[in-house]
C-alpha cells in the first residue's frame, strides 16, 4: 500500500472511530457500553465472561458495565439453563438514542454504497467481512498479551 493509500485508510479508520465515540456520547453512553450493546445486538445473548473477553475488561469492570446497562433498562441478566453458575446478558431494550445518533452516518454511507455497482458492492462487503475477522483476531492478540 502506498503512503497515499495508507493515509486514506488511516483517515477512514480515524473518522469511523471518532464517529463511534461521538455516537456513544450522543446516545448518553460511554464507548465501552456502546460497543457492548452493539455486540449483544449483533451476536445475541452472551455470558458475562464472553463480554469481558470481547471488550477486554476485567470481570469486575464487566459486572459494573452490565449493572449500568441493566439499571438503564438496556440489558437483562438471566442464568444459563445448562449451567446456572453462568450469567447470561441479553438485550432488553436498545436505546433509541443510538439509532438517532447513527442515523446521519447510515444515511450517508448508504448513499455511498448505493453509488457502487452490484459487483463492486459485493467486493466491499467481502472486504468488510474479511476485515472484521482480521480486526477481531488482532484485538484478541492484544488482549492476550496483557
Amino acid at each position: 500500500m502506498s503512503t497515499d493509500q495508507s493515509a486514506v485508510f488511516r483517515r477512514f479508520m480515524s473518522a469511523m472511530v471518532l464517529h463511534s465515540l461521538a455516537s456513544a456520547e450522543a446516545a448518553g453512553l460511554n464507548a465501552t457500553d456502546y460497543f457492548a450493546l452493539n455486540l449483544l445486538d449483533l451476536s445475541g445473548p452472551q455470558t458475562s465472561g464472553e463480554l469481558a473477553r470481547w471488550t477486554g475488561l476485567s470481570t469486575g469492570a464487566t459486572t459494573r458495565m452490565i449493572d449500568r446497562l441493566e439499571e438503564r433498562g438496556h440489558v437483562r441478566r438471566s442464568y444459563d439453563p445448562s449451567d446456572r453458575r453462568k450469567v447470561v446478558v441479553e438485550m432488553a431494550k436498545p436505546p433509541k438514542s443510538v439509532d438517532q445518533s447513527v442515523a446521519g452516518a447510515r444515511r450517508r454511507l448508504g448513499a455511498v454504497i448505493r453509488s457502487y455497482s452490484e459487483a463492486d458492492q459485493k467486493v466491499l462487503f467481502d472486504y468488510f467481512a474479511q476485515a472484521t475477522v482480521a480486526y477481531q483476531e488482532s484485538t484478541q492478540e492484544l488482549i492476550d498479551r496483557r
